[in-house]
């Protein structure tokens, strides 16, 4: 296993490498994801979620309401 950057190694990248040095790893965990399992307990949470979606869509919120939200809350 490779030796990994400490805390100040990454604080000296600029913010552009700091963005790829996260894609990076997002990229090497999602090409990892088909070996992740969810739990029986994830699965029915997922699926309750999933249907209460379904039934209720008009129950959402707009992504303009939503940032409203958060600009007021800030």
């Amino acid at each position: 296993m490779a030796q990994s950057p400490s805390r100040l190694d990454i604080e000296k990248l600029s913010l552009v490498e700091r963005i790829r040095l996260v894609g990076d790893i997002w990229d090497g965990i999602a090409a990892e994801q088909e070996s992740l399992e969810i739990t029986e307990a994830q699965r029915i949470e997922l699926r309750r979620r999933r249907d209460e979606y379904r039934s209720s869509r008009e129950k959402g919120s707009s992504w303009e309401s939503i940032k409203n939200r958060l600009q007021t809350k800030g």
